[in-house]
């Protein structure tokens, strides 16, 4: 087989135009498509050449609690270790920061939209950087301004 790669995610929403105001003043998307007939809208993640990283649909459904059979959450990779601050404070003036980690292979953050959908934004280190994490799966206290100084040439 020839290998996969995720090109986007669909999330059900509770009020698309809510989650719509989240992507883009939050995390920076802009908006490839609204479809008003779907209740829907497909999003492009910044610095993204695909016609649309996330999808957004409304329905009248709930979240099922944490911990049920289903999507944990979705991340998504950054190029630059220093963006991850810049995602970091948008998240944190929102309200919508709800954690970050050293996992050894990469540097994340983490947060949560309008619905409770969690997300991960991550760096991953040069793979000659893992060192014994290149088999493991950690997850250790970031700090992240240290990090960034760290790999920020």
């Amino acid at each position: 087989m020839s290998s996969l790669s995720l090109n986007h995610a669909v999330l059900y929403v509770s009020d698309v135009a809510k989650a719509k105001d989240f992507y883009s003043h939050i995390l920076g998307f802009t908006v490839a498509a609204d479809e008003p007939r779907f209740n829907a809208a497909f999003m492009r993640a910044p610095g993204s050449v695909n016609h649309h990283d996330l999808g957004l649909f409304q329905t009248s459904g709930h979240k099922p609690p944490r911990g049920s059979v289903g999507l944990y959450h979705l991340a998504w990779e950054v190029g630059e270790i220093a963006e991850l601050a810049e995602f970091r404070d948008a998240l944190a003036g929102s309200g919508n920061l709800t954690g970050q980690s050293h996992h050894g292979a990469t540097v994340s953050i983490y947060g949560a939209d309008p619905d409770g959908n969690e997300f991960e934004i991550m760096w991953m280190l040069p793979r000659e950087a893992w060192g014994e994490y290149g088999d493991r799966g950690v997850i250790m206290p970031l700090d992240l301004d240290e990090e960034i100084a760290r790999w920020s040439s």
